[in-house]
Formats: structure tokens, sequence, C-alpha cells
């Protein structure tokens, strides 16, 4: 593909993904809009945005592809609210913009659980960003479900650290939803996803991600 937008380049899978998707030759350009500044690549494009008040008129928002990793933590994000903000506004106004610019495959981390009934309030979001995804008419969408993920994240989450380790630990007694997904399996997913481009909307559950 000649442009892959890439949602969430500063995160965990993102960064996978960038790191994937800037050695893949089958991808010409990875466009990266972040808040901060990513390390240059001569086929990188960063434009530094404010996700509040996006300029819906720019040209980077034009791709033949996207792949959303768009995420926080209540933890991080402070508040239910925020929380909501950058794992369902955002991903869902971006997907939205990129559709109507004339990209018709998307795949998206989301979360093994992710259900817009559940009474979990993260797997809910999760399940109703799917559901608002869905509806928005892309020809090939794609939904990766990973349990916990593992990898080195650019801030350490504590709780998430201590049920990482149990997990590990207690990993062959474990259902194979349940066991840990290392981030760049994660990214793999999400960037052969976007490059098969199958028709329909496709999910791969925890247990289904190639290691």
């Amino acid at each position: 593909m000649e442009r892959l937008l890439l949602l969430g380049a500063t995160g965990l899978v993102g960064r996978a993904v960038l790191a994937l998707a800037l050695a893949d030759n089958r991808v010409g350009t990875v466009i990266a809009p972040t808040r901060r500044p990513l390390p240059a690549h001569p086929r990188l494009s960063n434009p530094i945005v404010d996700f509040d008040h996006l300029d819906e008129a720019a040209d980077y928002w034009r791709a033949d592809a996207m792949v959303c990793a768009l995420g926080t933590t209540l933890r991080d994000a402070g508040s239910r609210a925020a929380f909501r903000r950058v794992d369902f506004d955002y991903p869902l106004a971006i997907a939205r913009l990129l559709h109507r610019r004339g990209t018709h495959t998307l795949a998206v981390t989301s979360a093994t659980g992710a259900r817009a009934g559940s009474r979990l309030f993260y797997t809910r979001t999760k399940g109703e960003l799917e559901q608002a995804l869905a509806a928005c008419g892309f020809a090939s969408l794609t939904f990766v479900r990973p349990a916990l993920l593992g990898g080195e994240r650019a801030q350490r989450r504590t709780g998430e650290h201590i049920a990482l380790r149990l997990l590990t630990a207690c990993e062959p007694l474990l259902p194979a939803r349940y066991r840990v997904v290392p981030a760049t399996a994660v990214a793999a997913a999400l960037l052969e996803a976007v490059h098969a481009a199958e028709p329909g909307v496709r999910v791969i559950e925890s247990e289904a991600i190639p290691r």
C-alpha cells in the first residue's frame, strides 16, 4: 500500500506497528499523527496534532489503510470521561474522517471480552467502539482482541506489571485466551490484516493471534 495511517504510534503496540511498517517494503509511507514528535525516518510522515481540534482538511488524513493502536488506562487518563475520550472518541472521529476521505481498510486493537453490553467499563468501551466502527462502512474491518500485553512500555504501569508477572508464571495453567500476548505479535496481526484487507468484519481473538 502507498500510505498507511497509524494512530497510537507512541504506545506499546503502536511502536511495534511503526517499526514493522517502516521495515516493510509493501508500505510506502507511514503517516503517524502524534502529540509529540517521533524520531525521523525517510518513510515516516509525523504531523503533530491536537486530537481535540483536528484539521480535517489536512492532506495527511488521506491513506489507503489505517491501523488504530490508540489507548490508555483509567489510571493514566484520570477519569472515565478522559479514558473514553482517548479510547472511543478519538479513534471513532479519525476513522470516520478517513472513511470520508476514501480509506476502506481498518484494523484496530481491541481487547479480550470487548462487548457493548459488558458490565465492565473497559470492555464495554471497547465493545462500543467496535460497534460504532462497524457502522462506519469500511470494506475491510478487523478487530484484534489481545489479553494482557507483554512488552516494555515507555512508562511502567505497576498494577499491569504485577499482573503480567503473575500471568506469565501461571501461563501453563491458563486457557489460551487469557495468556499474555507479546505486543509485537499484536502489531504483526494488525499489519497483516490491513495488507490482506479481507472483506467484511473480522475478529481475531487473543488465542488466534500468531505468536
